[in-house]
C-alpha cells in the first residue's frame, strides 16, 4: 500500500513566476499613475475587407518560420537596462502585417499587458499606429488581438517577457500564447501530434532502459497532458473542443517551451505539472531512467518530464491493482482504469480504495472536488478527442519490480 501521495494539481501559469523587459521602442503609458490613451471598442473591433482564404490563415510551417524570424528581431536590437540587469516593468510585441509581410515591436508596460480587457494604441517599431486589446491575461500566455488604423488584424508573434521573482530579473522569455488570429485546425492537429510523438518518445526510451509501460497508461498520459492545462472556470464557461483545440495550439506554437513558465502555488510545474517531492521519489526509485536531477530543468524538458509522469502512472496503477477494494470495484464496474488514474494524478491515489469502500457506487462524491472537476474535463476530452488505438508492443513487461524501500513507495 503505497503512502499517501502529495496531490499534482492543475496550474496556470504563475504571475509570480511570470514577471517584468526594455526594449528600445516606445513605450505606452508612464508608470504609475499615468495610463495610455485607450482606443475604442470601434478600434479594436473593425475587421478588414475579407481576404483570400489563403491569405487570412497561416500554415503551421509558415507559423513557425515567423515566430523565429520575430524573436531574432527582438533578440538582435539593443536593450535599454536598468543598472545592469533589463527593465522588469516592460514588455514587447511582435506582429505580422499579412499585406506587407514585415513584422511590428510594440512595447507596453507589463501592469497593462496583464490586465484582462485593457487597450491601448502605440506607434510600432516601424512607425504604424497599432491598437491592442488584451482578450485574456496570463502572464508569457497573455493573448491579445492587435489592428491597425484601417481595422486590418495583425498576427501577434511572439512576446519578449522578463521573469523576475521578488522584483529580480531571471530570465528573458520568448512566448507565443494561442492568439485567435493564429488558430486553425492545422495548427491544433500539429500540436496534438507534437504531444503524440512525444510521449511514445519517453516510453521507448524507458522501455530501451528495461522499464516496460502498458499502452494503456501511455493513452492516459497523453490526455493528461491536455487535462493538466484546461482552465476549470473556462471549462464551465466556453465551448471545450476550442478550448482543448487552443491548448494543442499552444504545443504547435512552442514544442519543447511549451507550458516552460507554467508553475503553480503548489509548485507543480511544466507540461506535466508534477510537483518536487514526486519528481524526487519517482528519481530515487528509478535512478538508472537517468532522469535530470534538478527539478526546474527536468520538468522544462519535454521528454525527461514525461518519463517522470509515466513511471508515476504505472507505479500508482501497479499499487491500485493490488488492491481488493479497486479490484472489487473494477469487477463490478464501478469505476475503470483511467478514472483511477486521473483522480489518482490529480490528488492522492493511496486515499482511493477508502472512496471506493466508504462510497460504493458513489465513490466520487468523497474525492476532492477539484478532482471531481478534473475527471468531468478527463470525460470531456475523451468524448471530443478520441484517440486512435496503440499498437502492442513487442517489448514484454518485466515479470517483476524490485522490492520496495520504506522510504521507496510512491
Amino acid at each position: 500500500m503505497p503512502a499517501p501521495t502529495v496531490p499534482l494539481p492543475k496550474a496556470e501559469p504563475d504571475s509570480d513566476d511570470v514577471e517584468k523587459t526594455l526594449p528600445g521602442d516606445v513605450v505606452i503609458g508612464s508608470k504609475p499613475e499615468s495610463r495610455p490613451e485607450v482606443a475604442g471598442p470601434a478600434a479594436t473591433e473593425r475587421r478588414p475587407e475579407p481576404l483570400p482564404a489563403s491569405s487570412r490563415v497561416l500554415s503551421p510551417p509558415q507559423i513557425q518560420s515567423r515566430i523565429i524570424e520575430a524573436e531574432r528581431l527582438l533578440k538582435s536590437r539593443p536593450l535599454q537596462t536598468a543598472k545592469t540587469s533589463p527593465s522588469i516593468d516592460l514588455v514587447t510585441l511582435a506582429a505580422l502585417d499579412r499585406n506587407t509581410a514585415r513584422i511590428h515591436l510594440v512595447t507596453v508596460y507589463k501592469e497593462i499587458f496583464l490586465t484582462k480587457g485593457s487597450e491601448f494604441t502605440a506607434p510600432s517599431s516601424l512607425g504604424t499606429i497599432l491598437n491592442v486589446r488584451v482578450l485574456r491575461a496570463n502572464g508569457v500566455n497573455t493573448a491579445v488581438a492587435i489592428f491597425d488604423s484601417q481595422g486590418r488584424s495583425l498576427v501577434p508573434l511572439v512576446v519578449e517577457f522578463p521573469i523576475e521573482k521578488r522584483g529580480v530579473f531571471r530570465e528573458m522569455a520568448y512566448y507565443t500564447s494561442a492568439h485567435p488570429a493564429l488558430l486553425s485546425p492545422d495548427l491544433s492537429r500539429s500540436g496534438r501530434a507534437y504531444v503524440h510523438r512525444m510521449i511514445d518518445l519517453a516510453a521507448k526510451r524507458l522501455r530501451e532502459k528495461g522499464k516496460f509501460i502498458s499502452p494503456e497508461i501511455i493513452a492516459v498520459a497523453e490526455r493528461l497532458c491536455l487535462v493538466e492545462h484546461v482552465d476549470h472556470d473556462r471549462f464551465r464557461a466556453e465551448n471545450r473542443l476550442a478550448l482543448f483545440d487552443e491548448i494543442y495550439s499552444l504545443f504547435a506554437l512552442n514544442e519543447p517551451d511549451t507550458y516552460r513558465y507554467s508553475v503553480s502555488s503548489a509548485g507543480a510545474g511544466g507540461m506535466v505539472q508534477m510537483i518536487p517531492w514526486t519528481y524526487n521519489l519517482v528519481r530515487q526509485r528509478y535512478p538508472a531512467m537517468g532522469l535530470t536531477p534538478d527539478f526546474v530543468v527536468g520538468m522544462r524538458n519535454h521528454a525527461n518530464a514525461l518519463q517522470a509522469m509515466l513511471l508515476y502512472l504505472q507505479d500508482t496503477w501497479n499499487d491500485l491493482a493490488a488492491n481488493e477494494d479497486v479490484q472489487y470495484a473494477l469487477s463490478a464496474k464501478l469505476a475503470t482504469q483511467t478514472e483511477l488514474l486521473a483522480a489518482g494524478y490529480n490528488s492522492n491515489s493511496a486515499r482511493l480504495p477508502l472512496y471506493i469502500r466508504r462510497g460504493g457506487a458513489s465513490w466520487k462524491t468523497l474525492i476532492p472536488r477539484e478532482t471531481q472537476m478534473y475527471l468531468q474535463i478527463y470525460k470531456s476530452v475523451e468524448a471530443l478527442m478520441p484517440q486512435k488505438p496503440r499498437p502492442a508492443t513487442n517489448a514484454a513487461q518485466p515479470k517483476a519490480e524490485p522490492a520496495r524501500t520504506a522510504g521507496d513507495t510512491l
